[in-house]
């Protein structure tokens, strides 16, 4: 019975959190909408290279799962999957900025 109360809080928290972000987000574009300003402030534009970007973060993840296992036969496995796939992740994220950079000033 002890273990349903962490997954149980943990999506309530969930929820909670989401909740509060879409209420206030809607009374804040209310609020500007009813002063006469205009909502698209919020209206992020779409990236060009977004698919390219999460491809690259997605194959270095990969690559840290990968590593994390080799890893894991020398020091605790833990520790090895959890440091490598975030290095990696980090690392493919660093390596996307520069590529898309790249790919931008080219355009």
């Amino acid at each position: 019975m002890e273990g349903i109360f962490v997954p149980l809080s943990f999506f309530l928290a969930l929820f909670a959190i989401l909740y509060v972000y879409w209420t206030t987000r809607t009374k804040e574009r209310l609020a500007l909408i009813e002063k006469g300003a205009d909502a698209s402030i919020f209206k992020k534009p779409a990236s060009k290279y977004a698919l390219l970007k999460w491809g690259i973060f997605l194959i270095a993840l990969a690559v840290g799962v990968i590593t994390g296992f080799a890893l894991s036969t020398v020091i605790n496995e833990v520790a090895a999957f959890f440091t490598m796939i975030l290095f990696f992740g980090g690392l493919g994220l660093i390596v996307a900025h520069f590529i898309t950079n790249a790919l931008a000033k080219k355009d």
